[in-house]
């Protein structure tokens, strides 16, 4: 693709700026990586492990148990800084769009208790495949999820939820994602430098005042072009080494967040 040149400079500039301000302040800014829809090796894949590799920076994959293959476990034994998370069961739509409603595998007109059922059955799926590596968060398709359902996840052993939003509605630990790079209406491609600038703004400016939430970066491997990787590297470039930048491991991060919840629900 052809770099706007003006545009990625801008965000060079931003970003380190952001960051600056952290570290001459000895803060740091928590980052974490969401990726979804993983079922089996792929080249894009592959690229996306590679850049959490050569970044030493840890990704958590979000698998549709349905679907997933053991290929994908055996080539997470070489990619020590990935981690499961459940994406769902199957990744099917439920709603009615022709009434106008979004997208949803786990929505209102789901019955609970057959959610519930495959839900189990995913996580013990999930269990079995990856063991260590997988951890007890649901990553609703489509990021959206009915109260109903959210309250049955602890019932199956899923103690976090993420879905992509910096509001907590639900009674359950949650590490949101905050910055999706793909732009999906029309031709899915990467946002744009600008784009990615100015959402990266906001969710640092907001972390100057709230510190502890990790800012979620949000990608979806199997719909990347070469936009997307090209912003992986060059964030990943300045993020990943900064300061005022900090990559917490995803299990003790998800952890962390389900101890805040409990103390805040005693």
């Amino acid at each position: 693709m052809t770099r706007d040149m003006q545009a990625f400079a801008s965000f060079q500039q931003a970003l380190t700026h952001h960051l600056d301000w952290f570290a001459t302040r000895g803060r740091k800014v928590r980052f974490w990586w969401r990726d979804d829809d993983a079922i089996e090796p792929t080249p894009n894949l592959d690229r996306l492990l590679a850049l959490s590799n050569q970044h030493t920076v840890p990704v958590g994959l979000a698998v549709i148990p349905r679907d997933v293959q053991l290929s994908l476990a055996e080539r997470l034994k070489t990619a020590p800084h990935a981690w499961v998370l459940q994406h769902g069961w199957q990744h099917k739509n439920f709603q009615r769009k022709d009434l106008g409603e979004k997208a949803a595998e786990l929505g209102a007109r789901r019955n609970v208790d057959e959610v519930r059922a495959q839900l189990q059955q995913g996580f013990a799926k999930l269990s079995e495949l990856f063991g260590s590596r997988f951890i007890p968060a649901l990553v609703p398709p489509w990021n959206r999820i009915d109260p109903a359902i959210a309250r049955v996840l602890p019932e199956i052993g899923l103690t976090s939820l993420s879905t992509f939003t910096w509001m907590h509605p639900y009674d359950l630990a949650q590490m949101q994602s905050h910055v999706d790079i793909i732009k999906w209406k029309k031709n899915q491609r990467f946002i744009g430098w600008k784009s990615a600038k100015d959402r990266l703004d906001l969710q640092l400016t907001r972390r100057r005042t709230n510190p502890h939430e990790p800012l979620g970066i949000l990608t979806h491997h199997l719909a990347h072009e070469d936009g997307c990787y090209e912003f992986l590297e060059e964030f990943l470039a300045i993020a990943a080494h900064h300061p005022g930048a900090d990559w917490p491991g995803l299990p003790d991060l998800f952890a962390e967040e389900v101890t805040r919840a409990q103390r805040i629900r005693t």
